[in-house]
């Protein structure tokens, strides 16, 4: 993980917004670190996302931008990849916080202990962490959170567990 502003920003507050970008949409996620409650979630065009990063009333409860970064392992990739890079980089831009960039390593690492992890282990791992998703009659702590969401759910525990750490 590779961590950027000051260490008293990036120690001070507790509530962070977690991103997992893609080169069209992405997922987000707001989460208190201090009490490791899910605060509001989404999942919007990269276009509105920076837009509604960009707005102040939106933005005001946020004090940390945790995003999934692209890793290289050897492999060629495609231009998908290079356009979700220069996503990531506009909303580091627009987020004008302090900010650190997750791996997805760290977060297989950190959730299920193996880099061999698939999106389904670290889904079961959140789920065994934070309780069942439960019913709209009796929502759980995760309910409602589906697909990419939960790998920016991943991203902002890893932050909280293992940067924040309060």
């Amino acid at each position: 993980m590779k961590m950027f502003g000051t260490k008293s920003a990036i120690y001070s507050q507790g509530r962070v917004l977690a991103i997992d970008p893609g080169n069209e949409q992405s997922a987000w996620l707001k989460f208190n670190c201090d009490s490791k409650k899910i605060v509001d979630f989404g999942y919007d065009d990269n276009a509105s996302l920076r837009s509604k990063m960009g707005s102040t009333y939106w933005n005001q409860d946020i004090d940390h931008l945790a995003i999934e970064m692209i890793a290289s392992y050897g492999m060629a990739v495609g231009k998908t990849v290079f356009d979700t890079c220069v996503w990531i980089g506009r909303f580091i831009e627009v987020a004008n916080r302090p900010f650190t960039q997750v791996y997805r390593k760290d977060v297989k690492m950190h959730l299920c202990n193996s880099m061999r992890a698939k999106d389904a282990h670290i889904r079961q791992a959140l789920i065994d962490k934070f309780g069942p998703q439960g019913k709209k009659s009796d929502p759980g702590p995760t309910f409602g959170i589906s697909g990419d969401v939960w790998a920016a759910l991943g991203v902002a525990l890893t932050y909280a567990e293992t940067v924040y750490k309060r």
